[in-house]
């Protein structure tokens, strides 16, 4: 029978393991080579993705690769900072991060489930803010 160590350490391997396939993934999608071909975006979509955009929009699969694939200024580099990732079960990570992009920001959530395929972003939610709207968790405001 493993000892205790032994298993908390595999824990914490299998953990890290997943929390990096899904910031990986993340990254993926902000990369925009893979934002401008719909089978590479496509591999990393679940099925069921839906994302309520930083627009307000209620956005589809196919309506995110079709509106990602067809972007006019894709060439734009989108910043990810202060990415954090929790595995929340065995088979779902919980990825929060910030973007920018010509001048744009948003507070980004993400949902990654693991499939037969591998993860795939099952949910994506962002909220855009201002510089001085972007005060920490210790701010005391909610």
């Amino acid at each position: 029978m493993p000892d205790i160590p032994t298993v908390a350490l595999a824990v914490a391997a299998a953990v890290e393991a997943a929390v990096e396939a899904a910031v990986e993934g993340e990254l993926r999608l902000l990369d925009p080579a893979v934002r401008a071909e719909p089978a590479l975006i496509g591999e990393l979509l679940h099925p069921e993705f839906l994302e309520f955009g930083a627009s307000g929009r209620r956005w589809t699969r196919e309506a995110i690769i079709d509106a990602l694939t067809t972007e006019e200024d894709d060439s734009l580099p989108i910043t990810a900072s202060e990415m954090k990732g929790t595995l929340l079960a065995p088979e779902l990570v919980h990825l929060t991060f910030d973007t920018e992009c010509n001048g744009r920001r948003a507070h980004r959530s993400s949902l990654w489930r693991r499939t037969g395929d591998g993860w795939r972003l099952w949910f994506h939610q962002g909220t855009p803010f201002s510089a001085d709207e972007s005060a920490g968790p210790d701010s005391g405001s909610s």
